[in-house]
């Protein structure tokens, strides 16, 4: 049955142990976004401070993610989300005590962002490096799609919606001294967790306690490697590129859509983005409920090239239900797309490169984020707001047939069938 199917990888004690934290802890991080932003007013802040706030957090993910890859690969798996997870539970908790005591600045603020960024971009190469070695391939895909379901639910719905009850009904510092009740238990969860769960650690060879190399040569290492396979390189290009053109217009000019063609405020604008979660969440359940395609790569190119076109309409379309329609196709597509791409590089990257890889793959996907955020604004000064949609909408289609075709996909996905029944494992 599909819902066995997604259940599958609840069956091995260390994944319900690793999982559970995980959730506790994005819902944590959830709360924290509300959290944080009341914190910033209440001490007197205002949109620069905020932004301020926000940007030190997003700088230590940037600025660390490919050292937490390589460390992903040198150190053991179970120590480092141990360790993140225990640095988070100390930042938090001495932001909650000098809320409560009054003590609190906004530079604390600033730093304790900046760390739980740079937490981050050590704990997700290790959680997606630890996966493997915790878990049979057939049960991955489930694994993958059992987060991305939990991710949406969690991070972007519960988790505010509490935080916004403890500051209306109590204040900024209880909200975060409930953050920091989350990290305790996942901090306390993860203790669980068996103390040989990724605890193989190789170097650069891939030979199993091999000589460490340099930070650097492991970093070329994992370069090379991403270079020289074409479905993956292709794949990291069209990601960057879609990041260029999509973030922007979703994340900033979506606000002008709702206000001049739907009539609406910002509560519309967030129920759009809640919709776009929903499809994200839903389109991960079905990919977890059913087997990893026998035609992977095309089916996640496709998802992912078809799914951004109904973007390209949004800047023409006047009915609040067909704008709602165009997010839940995109966060649905795209959610069927990232289990998919989360599964194979657990199951065709090598081992010892699994967590450089997986680096690349967040630092590719964070680069441009920014950049694409600062530029849809000046764009909008030049181009009418339905033309930057329609480019945006009709160029990652274009560019996903460009990658299927350049890299090969569809031979590569028949020379190397990833059939959970057989229980193949990686393949380059």
């Amino acid at each position: 049955m599909p819902v066995l199917q997604a259940l599958r990888p609840f069956a091995h004690r260390e994944y319900r142990v690793l999982i559970a934290a995980l959730a506790i802890s994005i819902f944590g991080s959830g709360m924290w976004a509300v959290a944080m932003v009341y914190q910033v007013i209440h001490l007197g802040g205002g949109p620069l401070e905020l932004s301020l706030v926000a940007a030190a957090g997003s700088a230590g993910l940037v600025a660390f993610v490919l050292v937490g890859g390589i460390a992903a690969d040198r150190v053991p798996q179970r120590l480092l989300i141990i360790g993140v997870e225990g640095a988070n539970l100390a930042v938090i908790a001495t932001i909650s005590g000098l809320a409560m005591a009054g003590w609190l600045q906004l530079w604390h603020l600033a730093v304790g962002s900046f760390v739980l960024g740079v937490g981050a971009a050590f704990f997700f190469p290790a959680y997606s490096a630890i996966l493997p070695r915790i878990l049979p391939p057939e049960d991955l895909l489930a694994a993958n799609g059992m987060e991305g379901t939990m991710r949406p639910m969690l991070q972007q719905a519960a988790g505010p919606a509490v935080a916004g009850i403890l500051v209306a009904a109590l204040s900024p510092s209880h909200a975060l001294t409930g953050v920091a009740a989350c990290h305790l238990a996942a901090f306390i969860t993860l203790n669980f967790l068996g103390r040989h769960s990724g605890s193989q650690v190789t170097h650069g060879t891939g030979e199993t306690g091999a000589a460490k190399t340099s930070f650097f040569a492991d970093l070329r290492e994992g370069i090379k490697y991403t270079v020289r396979t074409p479905w993956l390189l292709w794949t990291l290009l069209w990601a960057c590129i879609s990041v260029l053109f999509l973030i922007g217009p979703i994340e900033v000019l979506m606000p002008f859509v709702v206000r001049d063609q739907l009539g609406g405020d910002s509560r519309m604008f967030g129920f759009l983005l809640a919709v776009m979660g929903v499809g994200g969440a839903a389109g991960s359940l079905l990919t977890a409920s059913l087997k990893l395609p026998r035609r992977y790569l095309t089916v996640m190119m496709v998802c992912w090239g078809a799914g951004s076109l109904p973007l390209a309409a949004v800047g023409i379309l006047d009915s609040f239900w067909t704008v709602a329609a165009a997010m839940f196709i995109f966060g649905a597509t795209g959610g069927v797309g990232m289990v998919i791409w989360g599964t194979l590089l657990q199951r065709r990257v090598p081992g010892h490169l699994l967590g450089r890889v997986s680096s690349l793959d967040f630092f590719v996907s964070l680069a441009l984020m920014p950049v694409s955020m600062a530029l849809a604004g000046p764009a909008a000064e030049v181009f009418p707001i339905w033309a930057i949609f329609l480019v945006a909408g009709s160029v990652c289609p274009v560019l996903a047939v460009i990658a299927m075709i350049v890299a090969r996909m569809p031979d590569d996905e028949l020379s190397h069938p990833l059939d959970d029944a057989a229980g193949v494992g990686r393949t380059p």
